[in-house]
């Protein structure tokens, strides 16, 4: 007697989406496969780092290029333009570079990181791994790609006459606390672009207005009076201007500002990383 034939019969693989309640996973086993996947994240970002400006003519260069040439028009507006007094003009050129490399360090975790995960659909599809990893590696091409800038930033530094000082070995601490800082976003950032596509098309504008309202263009102490008060929002204000007093200025920063700049750095990892980890379940749904 012959079988009937039915649809079934020429089926590979049935995939069966059912809806879940969003939570928490368990974090030590979660943390425990996070940390034996580590190579994962960190083979994905050497690919994007190859990948990263191979048909120009100049290459990685623009790693360095982009940031550098930015200081120089923003120097142009900002001291040329405004007449600024020329007696500060070399150490405010050495902090544009100093304060734009760092900006553009934390920019690039926060946007690269936020389309980490639309971006890493196929792999979500296709792979079983905590989806954590993929804004971390954003994190780490971010941060390969700001290390170039630091070999160029001290020949500036010295070339403009400022002066090497012992405080500049406690400027590592606020980078640290800046990498922090930007994993964290962009954790956050990542989840809402899964939910709200829109997140990338605002992101760019968001971040030049944090550039403007950021110790970047001027010092920290030289906060406009308007927004004075208001600069205990703003974590960039503690981060980079923590950043730029050790490393252009050699001046131990104010208290507070290694207060502040602890308080967002935990805050954004710790409020980052839940808020991610509560919604990557239903991840693979949403794209």
């Amino acid at each position: 007697m012959n079988a009937t034939r039915t649809d079934e019969d020429f089926t590979s693989s049935v995939h069966v989406y059912e809806p879940h309640r969003a939570g928490l996973p368990r974090l030590g086993p979660y943390i425990r496969t996070l940390w034996h996947r580590r190579q994962f994240a960190a083979e994905m970002s050497r690919s994007n780092i190859r990948a990263a400006n191979t048909n120009t003519f100049f290459g990685q260069i623009w790693l360095v290029l982009n940031p550098l040439l930015l200081a120089c028009v923003y120097y142009v507006l900002i001291t040329i333009l405004r007449g600024g007094d020329s007696s500060d003009a070399a150490e405010r050129f050495v902090h544009l570079c100093a304060g734009l490399f760092a900006f553009y360090y934390f920019s690039g975790c926060l946007q690269t990181g936020a389309s980490s995960v639309v971006g890493g659909g196929k792999l979500l599809l296709n792979m079983s791994f905590p989806r954590l990893l993929l804004p971390l590696s954003a994190v780490r091409t971010a941060f390969f790609r700001f290390l170039p800038t630091l070999i160029v930033y001290f020949p500036i530094h010295i070339a403009f006459g400022q002066p090497l000082r012992w405080e500049m070995l406690l400027a590592p601490v606020f980078l640290l606390l800046l990498t922090i800082f930007g994993a964290g976003a962009a954790m956050m950032f990542a989840t809402l672009q899964v939910y709200f596509r829109d997140t990338a098309s605002f992101l760019p504008y968001f971040v030049r207005m944090w550039l403007y309202l950021s110790p970047v263009l001027w010092f920290a102490e030289d906060a406009p009076e308007r927004f004075k008060s208001l600069m205990i929002f703003n974590p960039l204000y503690s981060l980079l201007g923590g950043w730029t007093d050790l490393l252009v200025r050699g001046q131990i920063p104010d208290l507070s500002l290694w207060i502040s700049g602890v308080a967002w750095a935990a805050a954004a990892a710790i409020v980052g990383s839940l808020f991610f980890m509560s919604r990557e379940r239903e991840f693979v749904v949403r794209l």
